[in-house]
């Protein structure tokens, strides 16, 4: 129920974020999500990929440091109001959210996927659980 995610820190200055681009892509990595976060002297680059090792030895080869962080997959309901209560269930359980972003690349009809990233992975996989929350798996996500 958790997925790894990849992250590394990137200059903030322009071609950055080509190199683990084309590294990934020359191995045959697909990334399936991503998110860039910046500010004015550097980015963090965090992804989502089907092999994160492969991925993590492909970007260390490239003289790339690589930072792996367990992150949680959500389902929420692709409607208005969808978020706030997934949020809601989440701001019951006392979580904090340290940052999330959109899966796009497994859509479902009517549903849609949201990588969250708590401090404890494992006390919001069990919280939100017992709130109804439905916590995707990898293998829903990933294949």
């Amino acid at each position: 129920m958790k997925l790894k995610q990849l992250s590394l820190f990137l200059e903030n200055r322009p071609g950055q974020l080509h190199a683990p681009c084309e590294a990934l892509g020359k191995a045959g990595i697909d990334i399936l999500t991503m998110t860039l976060a910046d500010t004015t002297q550097f980015g963090i680059l965090r992804f989502i990929v089907v092999d994160p090792e492969g991925a993590m030895k492909v970007l260390q080869d490239e003289g790339m440091v690589v930072n792996v962080t367990e992150v949680v997959p959500i389902q929420v309901d692709n409607k208005p109001g969808g978020l706030a209560a997934v949020l809601a269930a989440i701001e019951e359980a006392g979580l904090g959210v340290e940052y999330m972003y959109d899966f796009a690349a497994r859509a479902t009809p009517g549903k849609a996927a949201v990588i969250f990233r708590f401090e404890d992975p494992d006390l919001a996989i069990e919280a939100l659980g017992k709130a109804g929350v439905r916590i995707l798996t990898s293998e829903e996500l990933l294949k």
